[in-house]
């Protein structure tokens, strides 16, 4: 996808985009032991925007969006999803929120004992059981479809490249037709022209399923491509936040190093 496609999708993007947070984390914090990753960090997500993560490694990223999902707890500070305090809610309560939330994880995590299309209907037949075969058939080809491996329905995953497999967990994980997207580093292992295709696939699934999405990664290429509004974590704390102008004009030393 060339730089004016970008900027179409991203343009048309922005007129979905509202000034309500579907995600907002006030002064969290995290530590392992003695070191601590996350001292400060409060931010929003808004519905219907990419937000884009960067920042060192180290700097608590993937931290921060594991926390979102459950998969470790804060020390302090409070994440609200949809307007609920997720440290205050049960299991049952969190269960059913968390339906609402896909993660693509960084090893993309498929299932090596299942088919692509028992991939898929994994998490249908676990979450959404009042579906027909037919509908869970159909549901599985739009996804394969709409990331671009209609053919790959009865391959294992070890018959798949690298960009496929990630092609594959998205599919998996929209599926689902969560609201809010994470994505921890997608184009992390890839090559230049995949991660290129995923990074477009990324803004593929905000404008065909209207989702919000927290976008971590080191790449910065996928940040241009994928950003509606950028966010730099540095030491622990939200260093600046801005649209992606701001960051490619900023005189500022640590962040020229990271978009020249």
């Amino acid at each position: 996808m060339n730089k004016a496609q970008t900027d179409t999708i991203k343009n048309a993007s922005l007129k979905s985009i509202s000034n309500e947070p579907v995600i907002e984390i006030n002064n969290l914090k995290k530590s392992f032991g003695k070191q601590e990753v996350l001292t400060n960090v409060s931010l929003k997500l808004f519905n219907g925007e990419n937000l884009v993560v960067v920042g060192k490694s180290g700097t608590g990223k993937s931290v921060l969006i594991q926390c979102i999902v459950g998969l470790l707890y804060s020390d302090s500070g409070t994440i609200n999803v949809f307007e609920k305090n997720i440290t205050a809610l049960n299991r049952k309560e969190f269960g059913e929120l968390r339906q609402k939330i896909g993660f693509l994880f960084q090893s993309g995590a498929l299932y090596d004992s299942m088919t692509v299309k028992q991939n898929l209907e994994f998490p249908l037949r676990r979450m959404k059981k009042n579906l027909s075969e037919k509908e869970i058939n159909e549901k599985v080809n739009e996804v394969l479809e709409n990331v671009g491996l209609p053919d790959a329905l009865n391959k294992m995953p070890s018959q798949l490249s690298g960009g496929m497999r990630k092609r594959i967990s998205l599919a998996r994980t929209i599926v689902v037709d969560p609201m809010i997207m994470l994505y921890d580093e997608p184009t992390t292992g890839l090559d230049p022209v995949t991660a290129d295709e995923i990074s477009s696939l990324i803004n593929d699934v905000q404008k065909k399923y209207k989702t919000s999405s927290m976008i971590i990664t080191h790449d910065i290429k996928c940040a241009l491509t994928t950003a509606n509004r950028i966010i730099m974590l540095n030491e622990g704390e939200v260093y600046k936040e801005g649209k992606v102008e701001d960051f490619e004009n900023s005189s500022d030393p640590l962040i020229k190093s990271f978009f020249m």
